[in-house]
């Protein structure tokens, strides 16, 4: 398949669970938990396929800046989670998936680390 696809599949993920995490952070409901919670894990799936297939479809091995943006995304995948656990905290959960975004991104464009 044409690394495009793979492309494509992992920034439109990315981008959804961005937007589920977000919306989780503005209303922490127990209604919205189950549906939240269930669209947040299919999408953090779909983004880790379409990563790793287009890590092996460019050949670039296994970098430092890769490591960090799995971390990010685990990070990021289990915000969501979080925000129904611990409502009160839903600022300072919401500053650090802005983090971990940023920091991904990062790595992405700037690809430090890379011999």
């Amino acid at each position: 398949m044409d690394p495009a696809y793979y492309s494509i599949l992992h920034v439109a993920s990315a981008m959804l669970l961005v937007g589920v995490t977000f919306q989780a952070f503005a209303a922490p409901t127990s209604e919205r938990r189950k549906m939240s919670l269930m669209f947040s894990g299919i999408l953090s799936i779909i983004m880790l396929i379409g990563g790793f297939g287009l890590l092996a479809k460019l050949h670039l091995g296994f970098p430092v800046w890769i490591i960090i943006k799995l971390l990010c995304w685990l990070g990021l995948s289990a915000m969501a989670g979080i925000a129904f656990r611990r409502p009160g905290q839903v600022g300072n959960l919401s500053r650090i998936s802005i983090g971990l975004i940023v920091i991904a991104l990062l790595m992405v464009y700037l690809r430090p680390f890379a011999g």
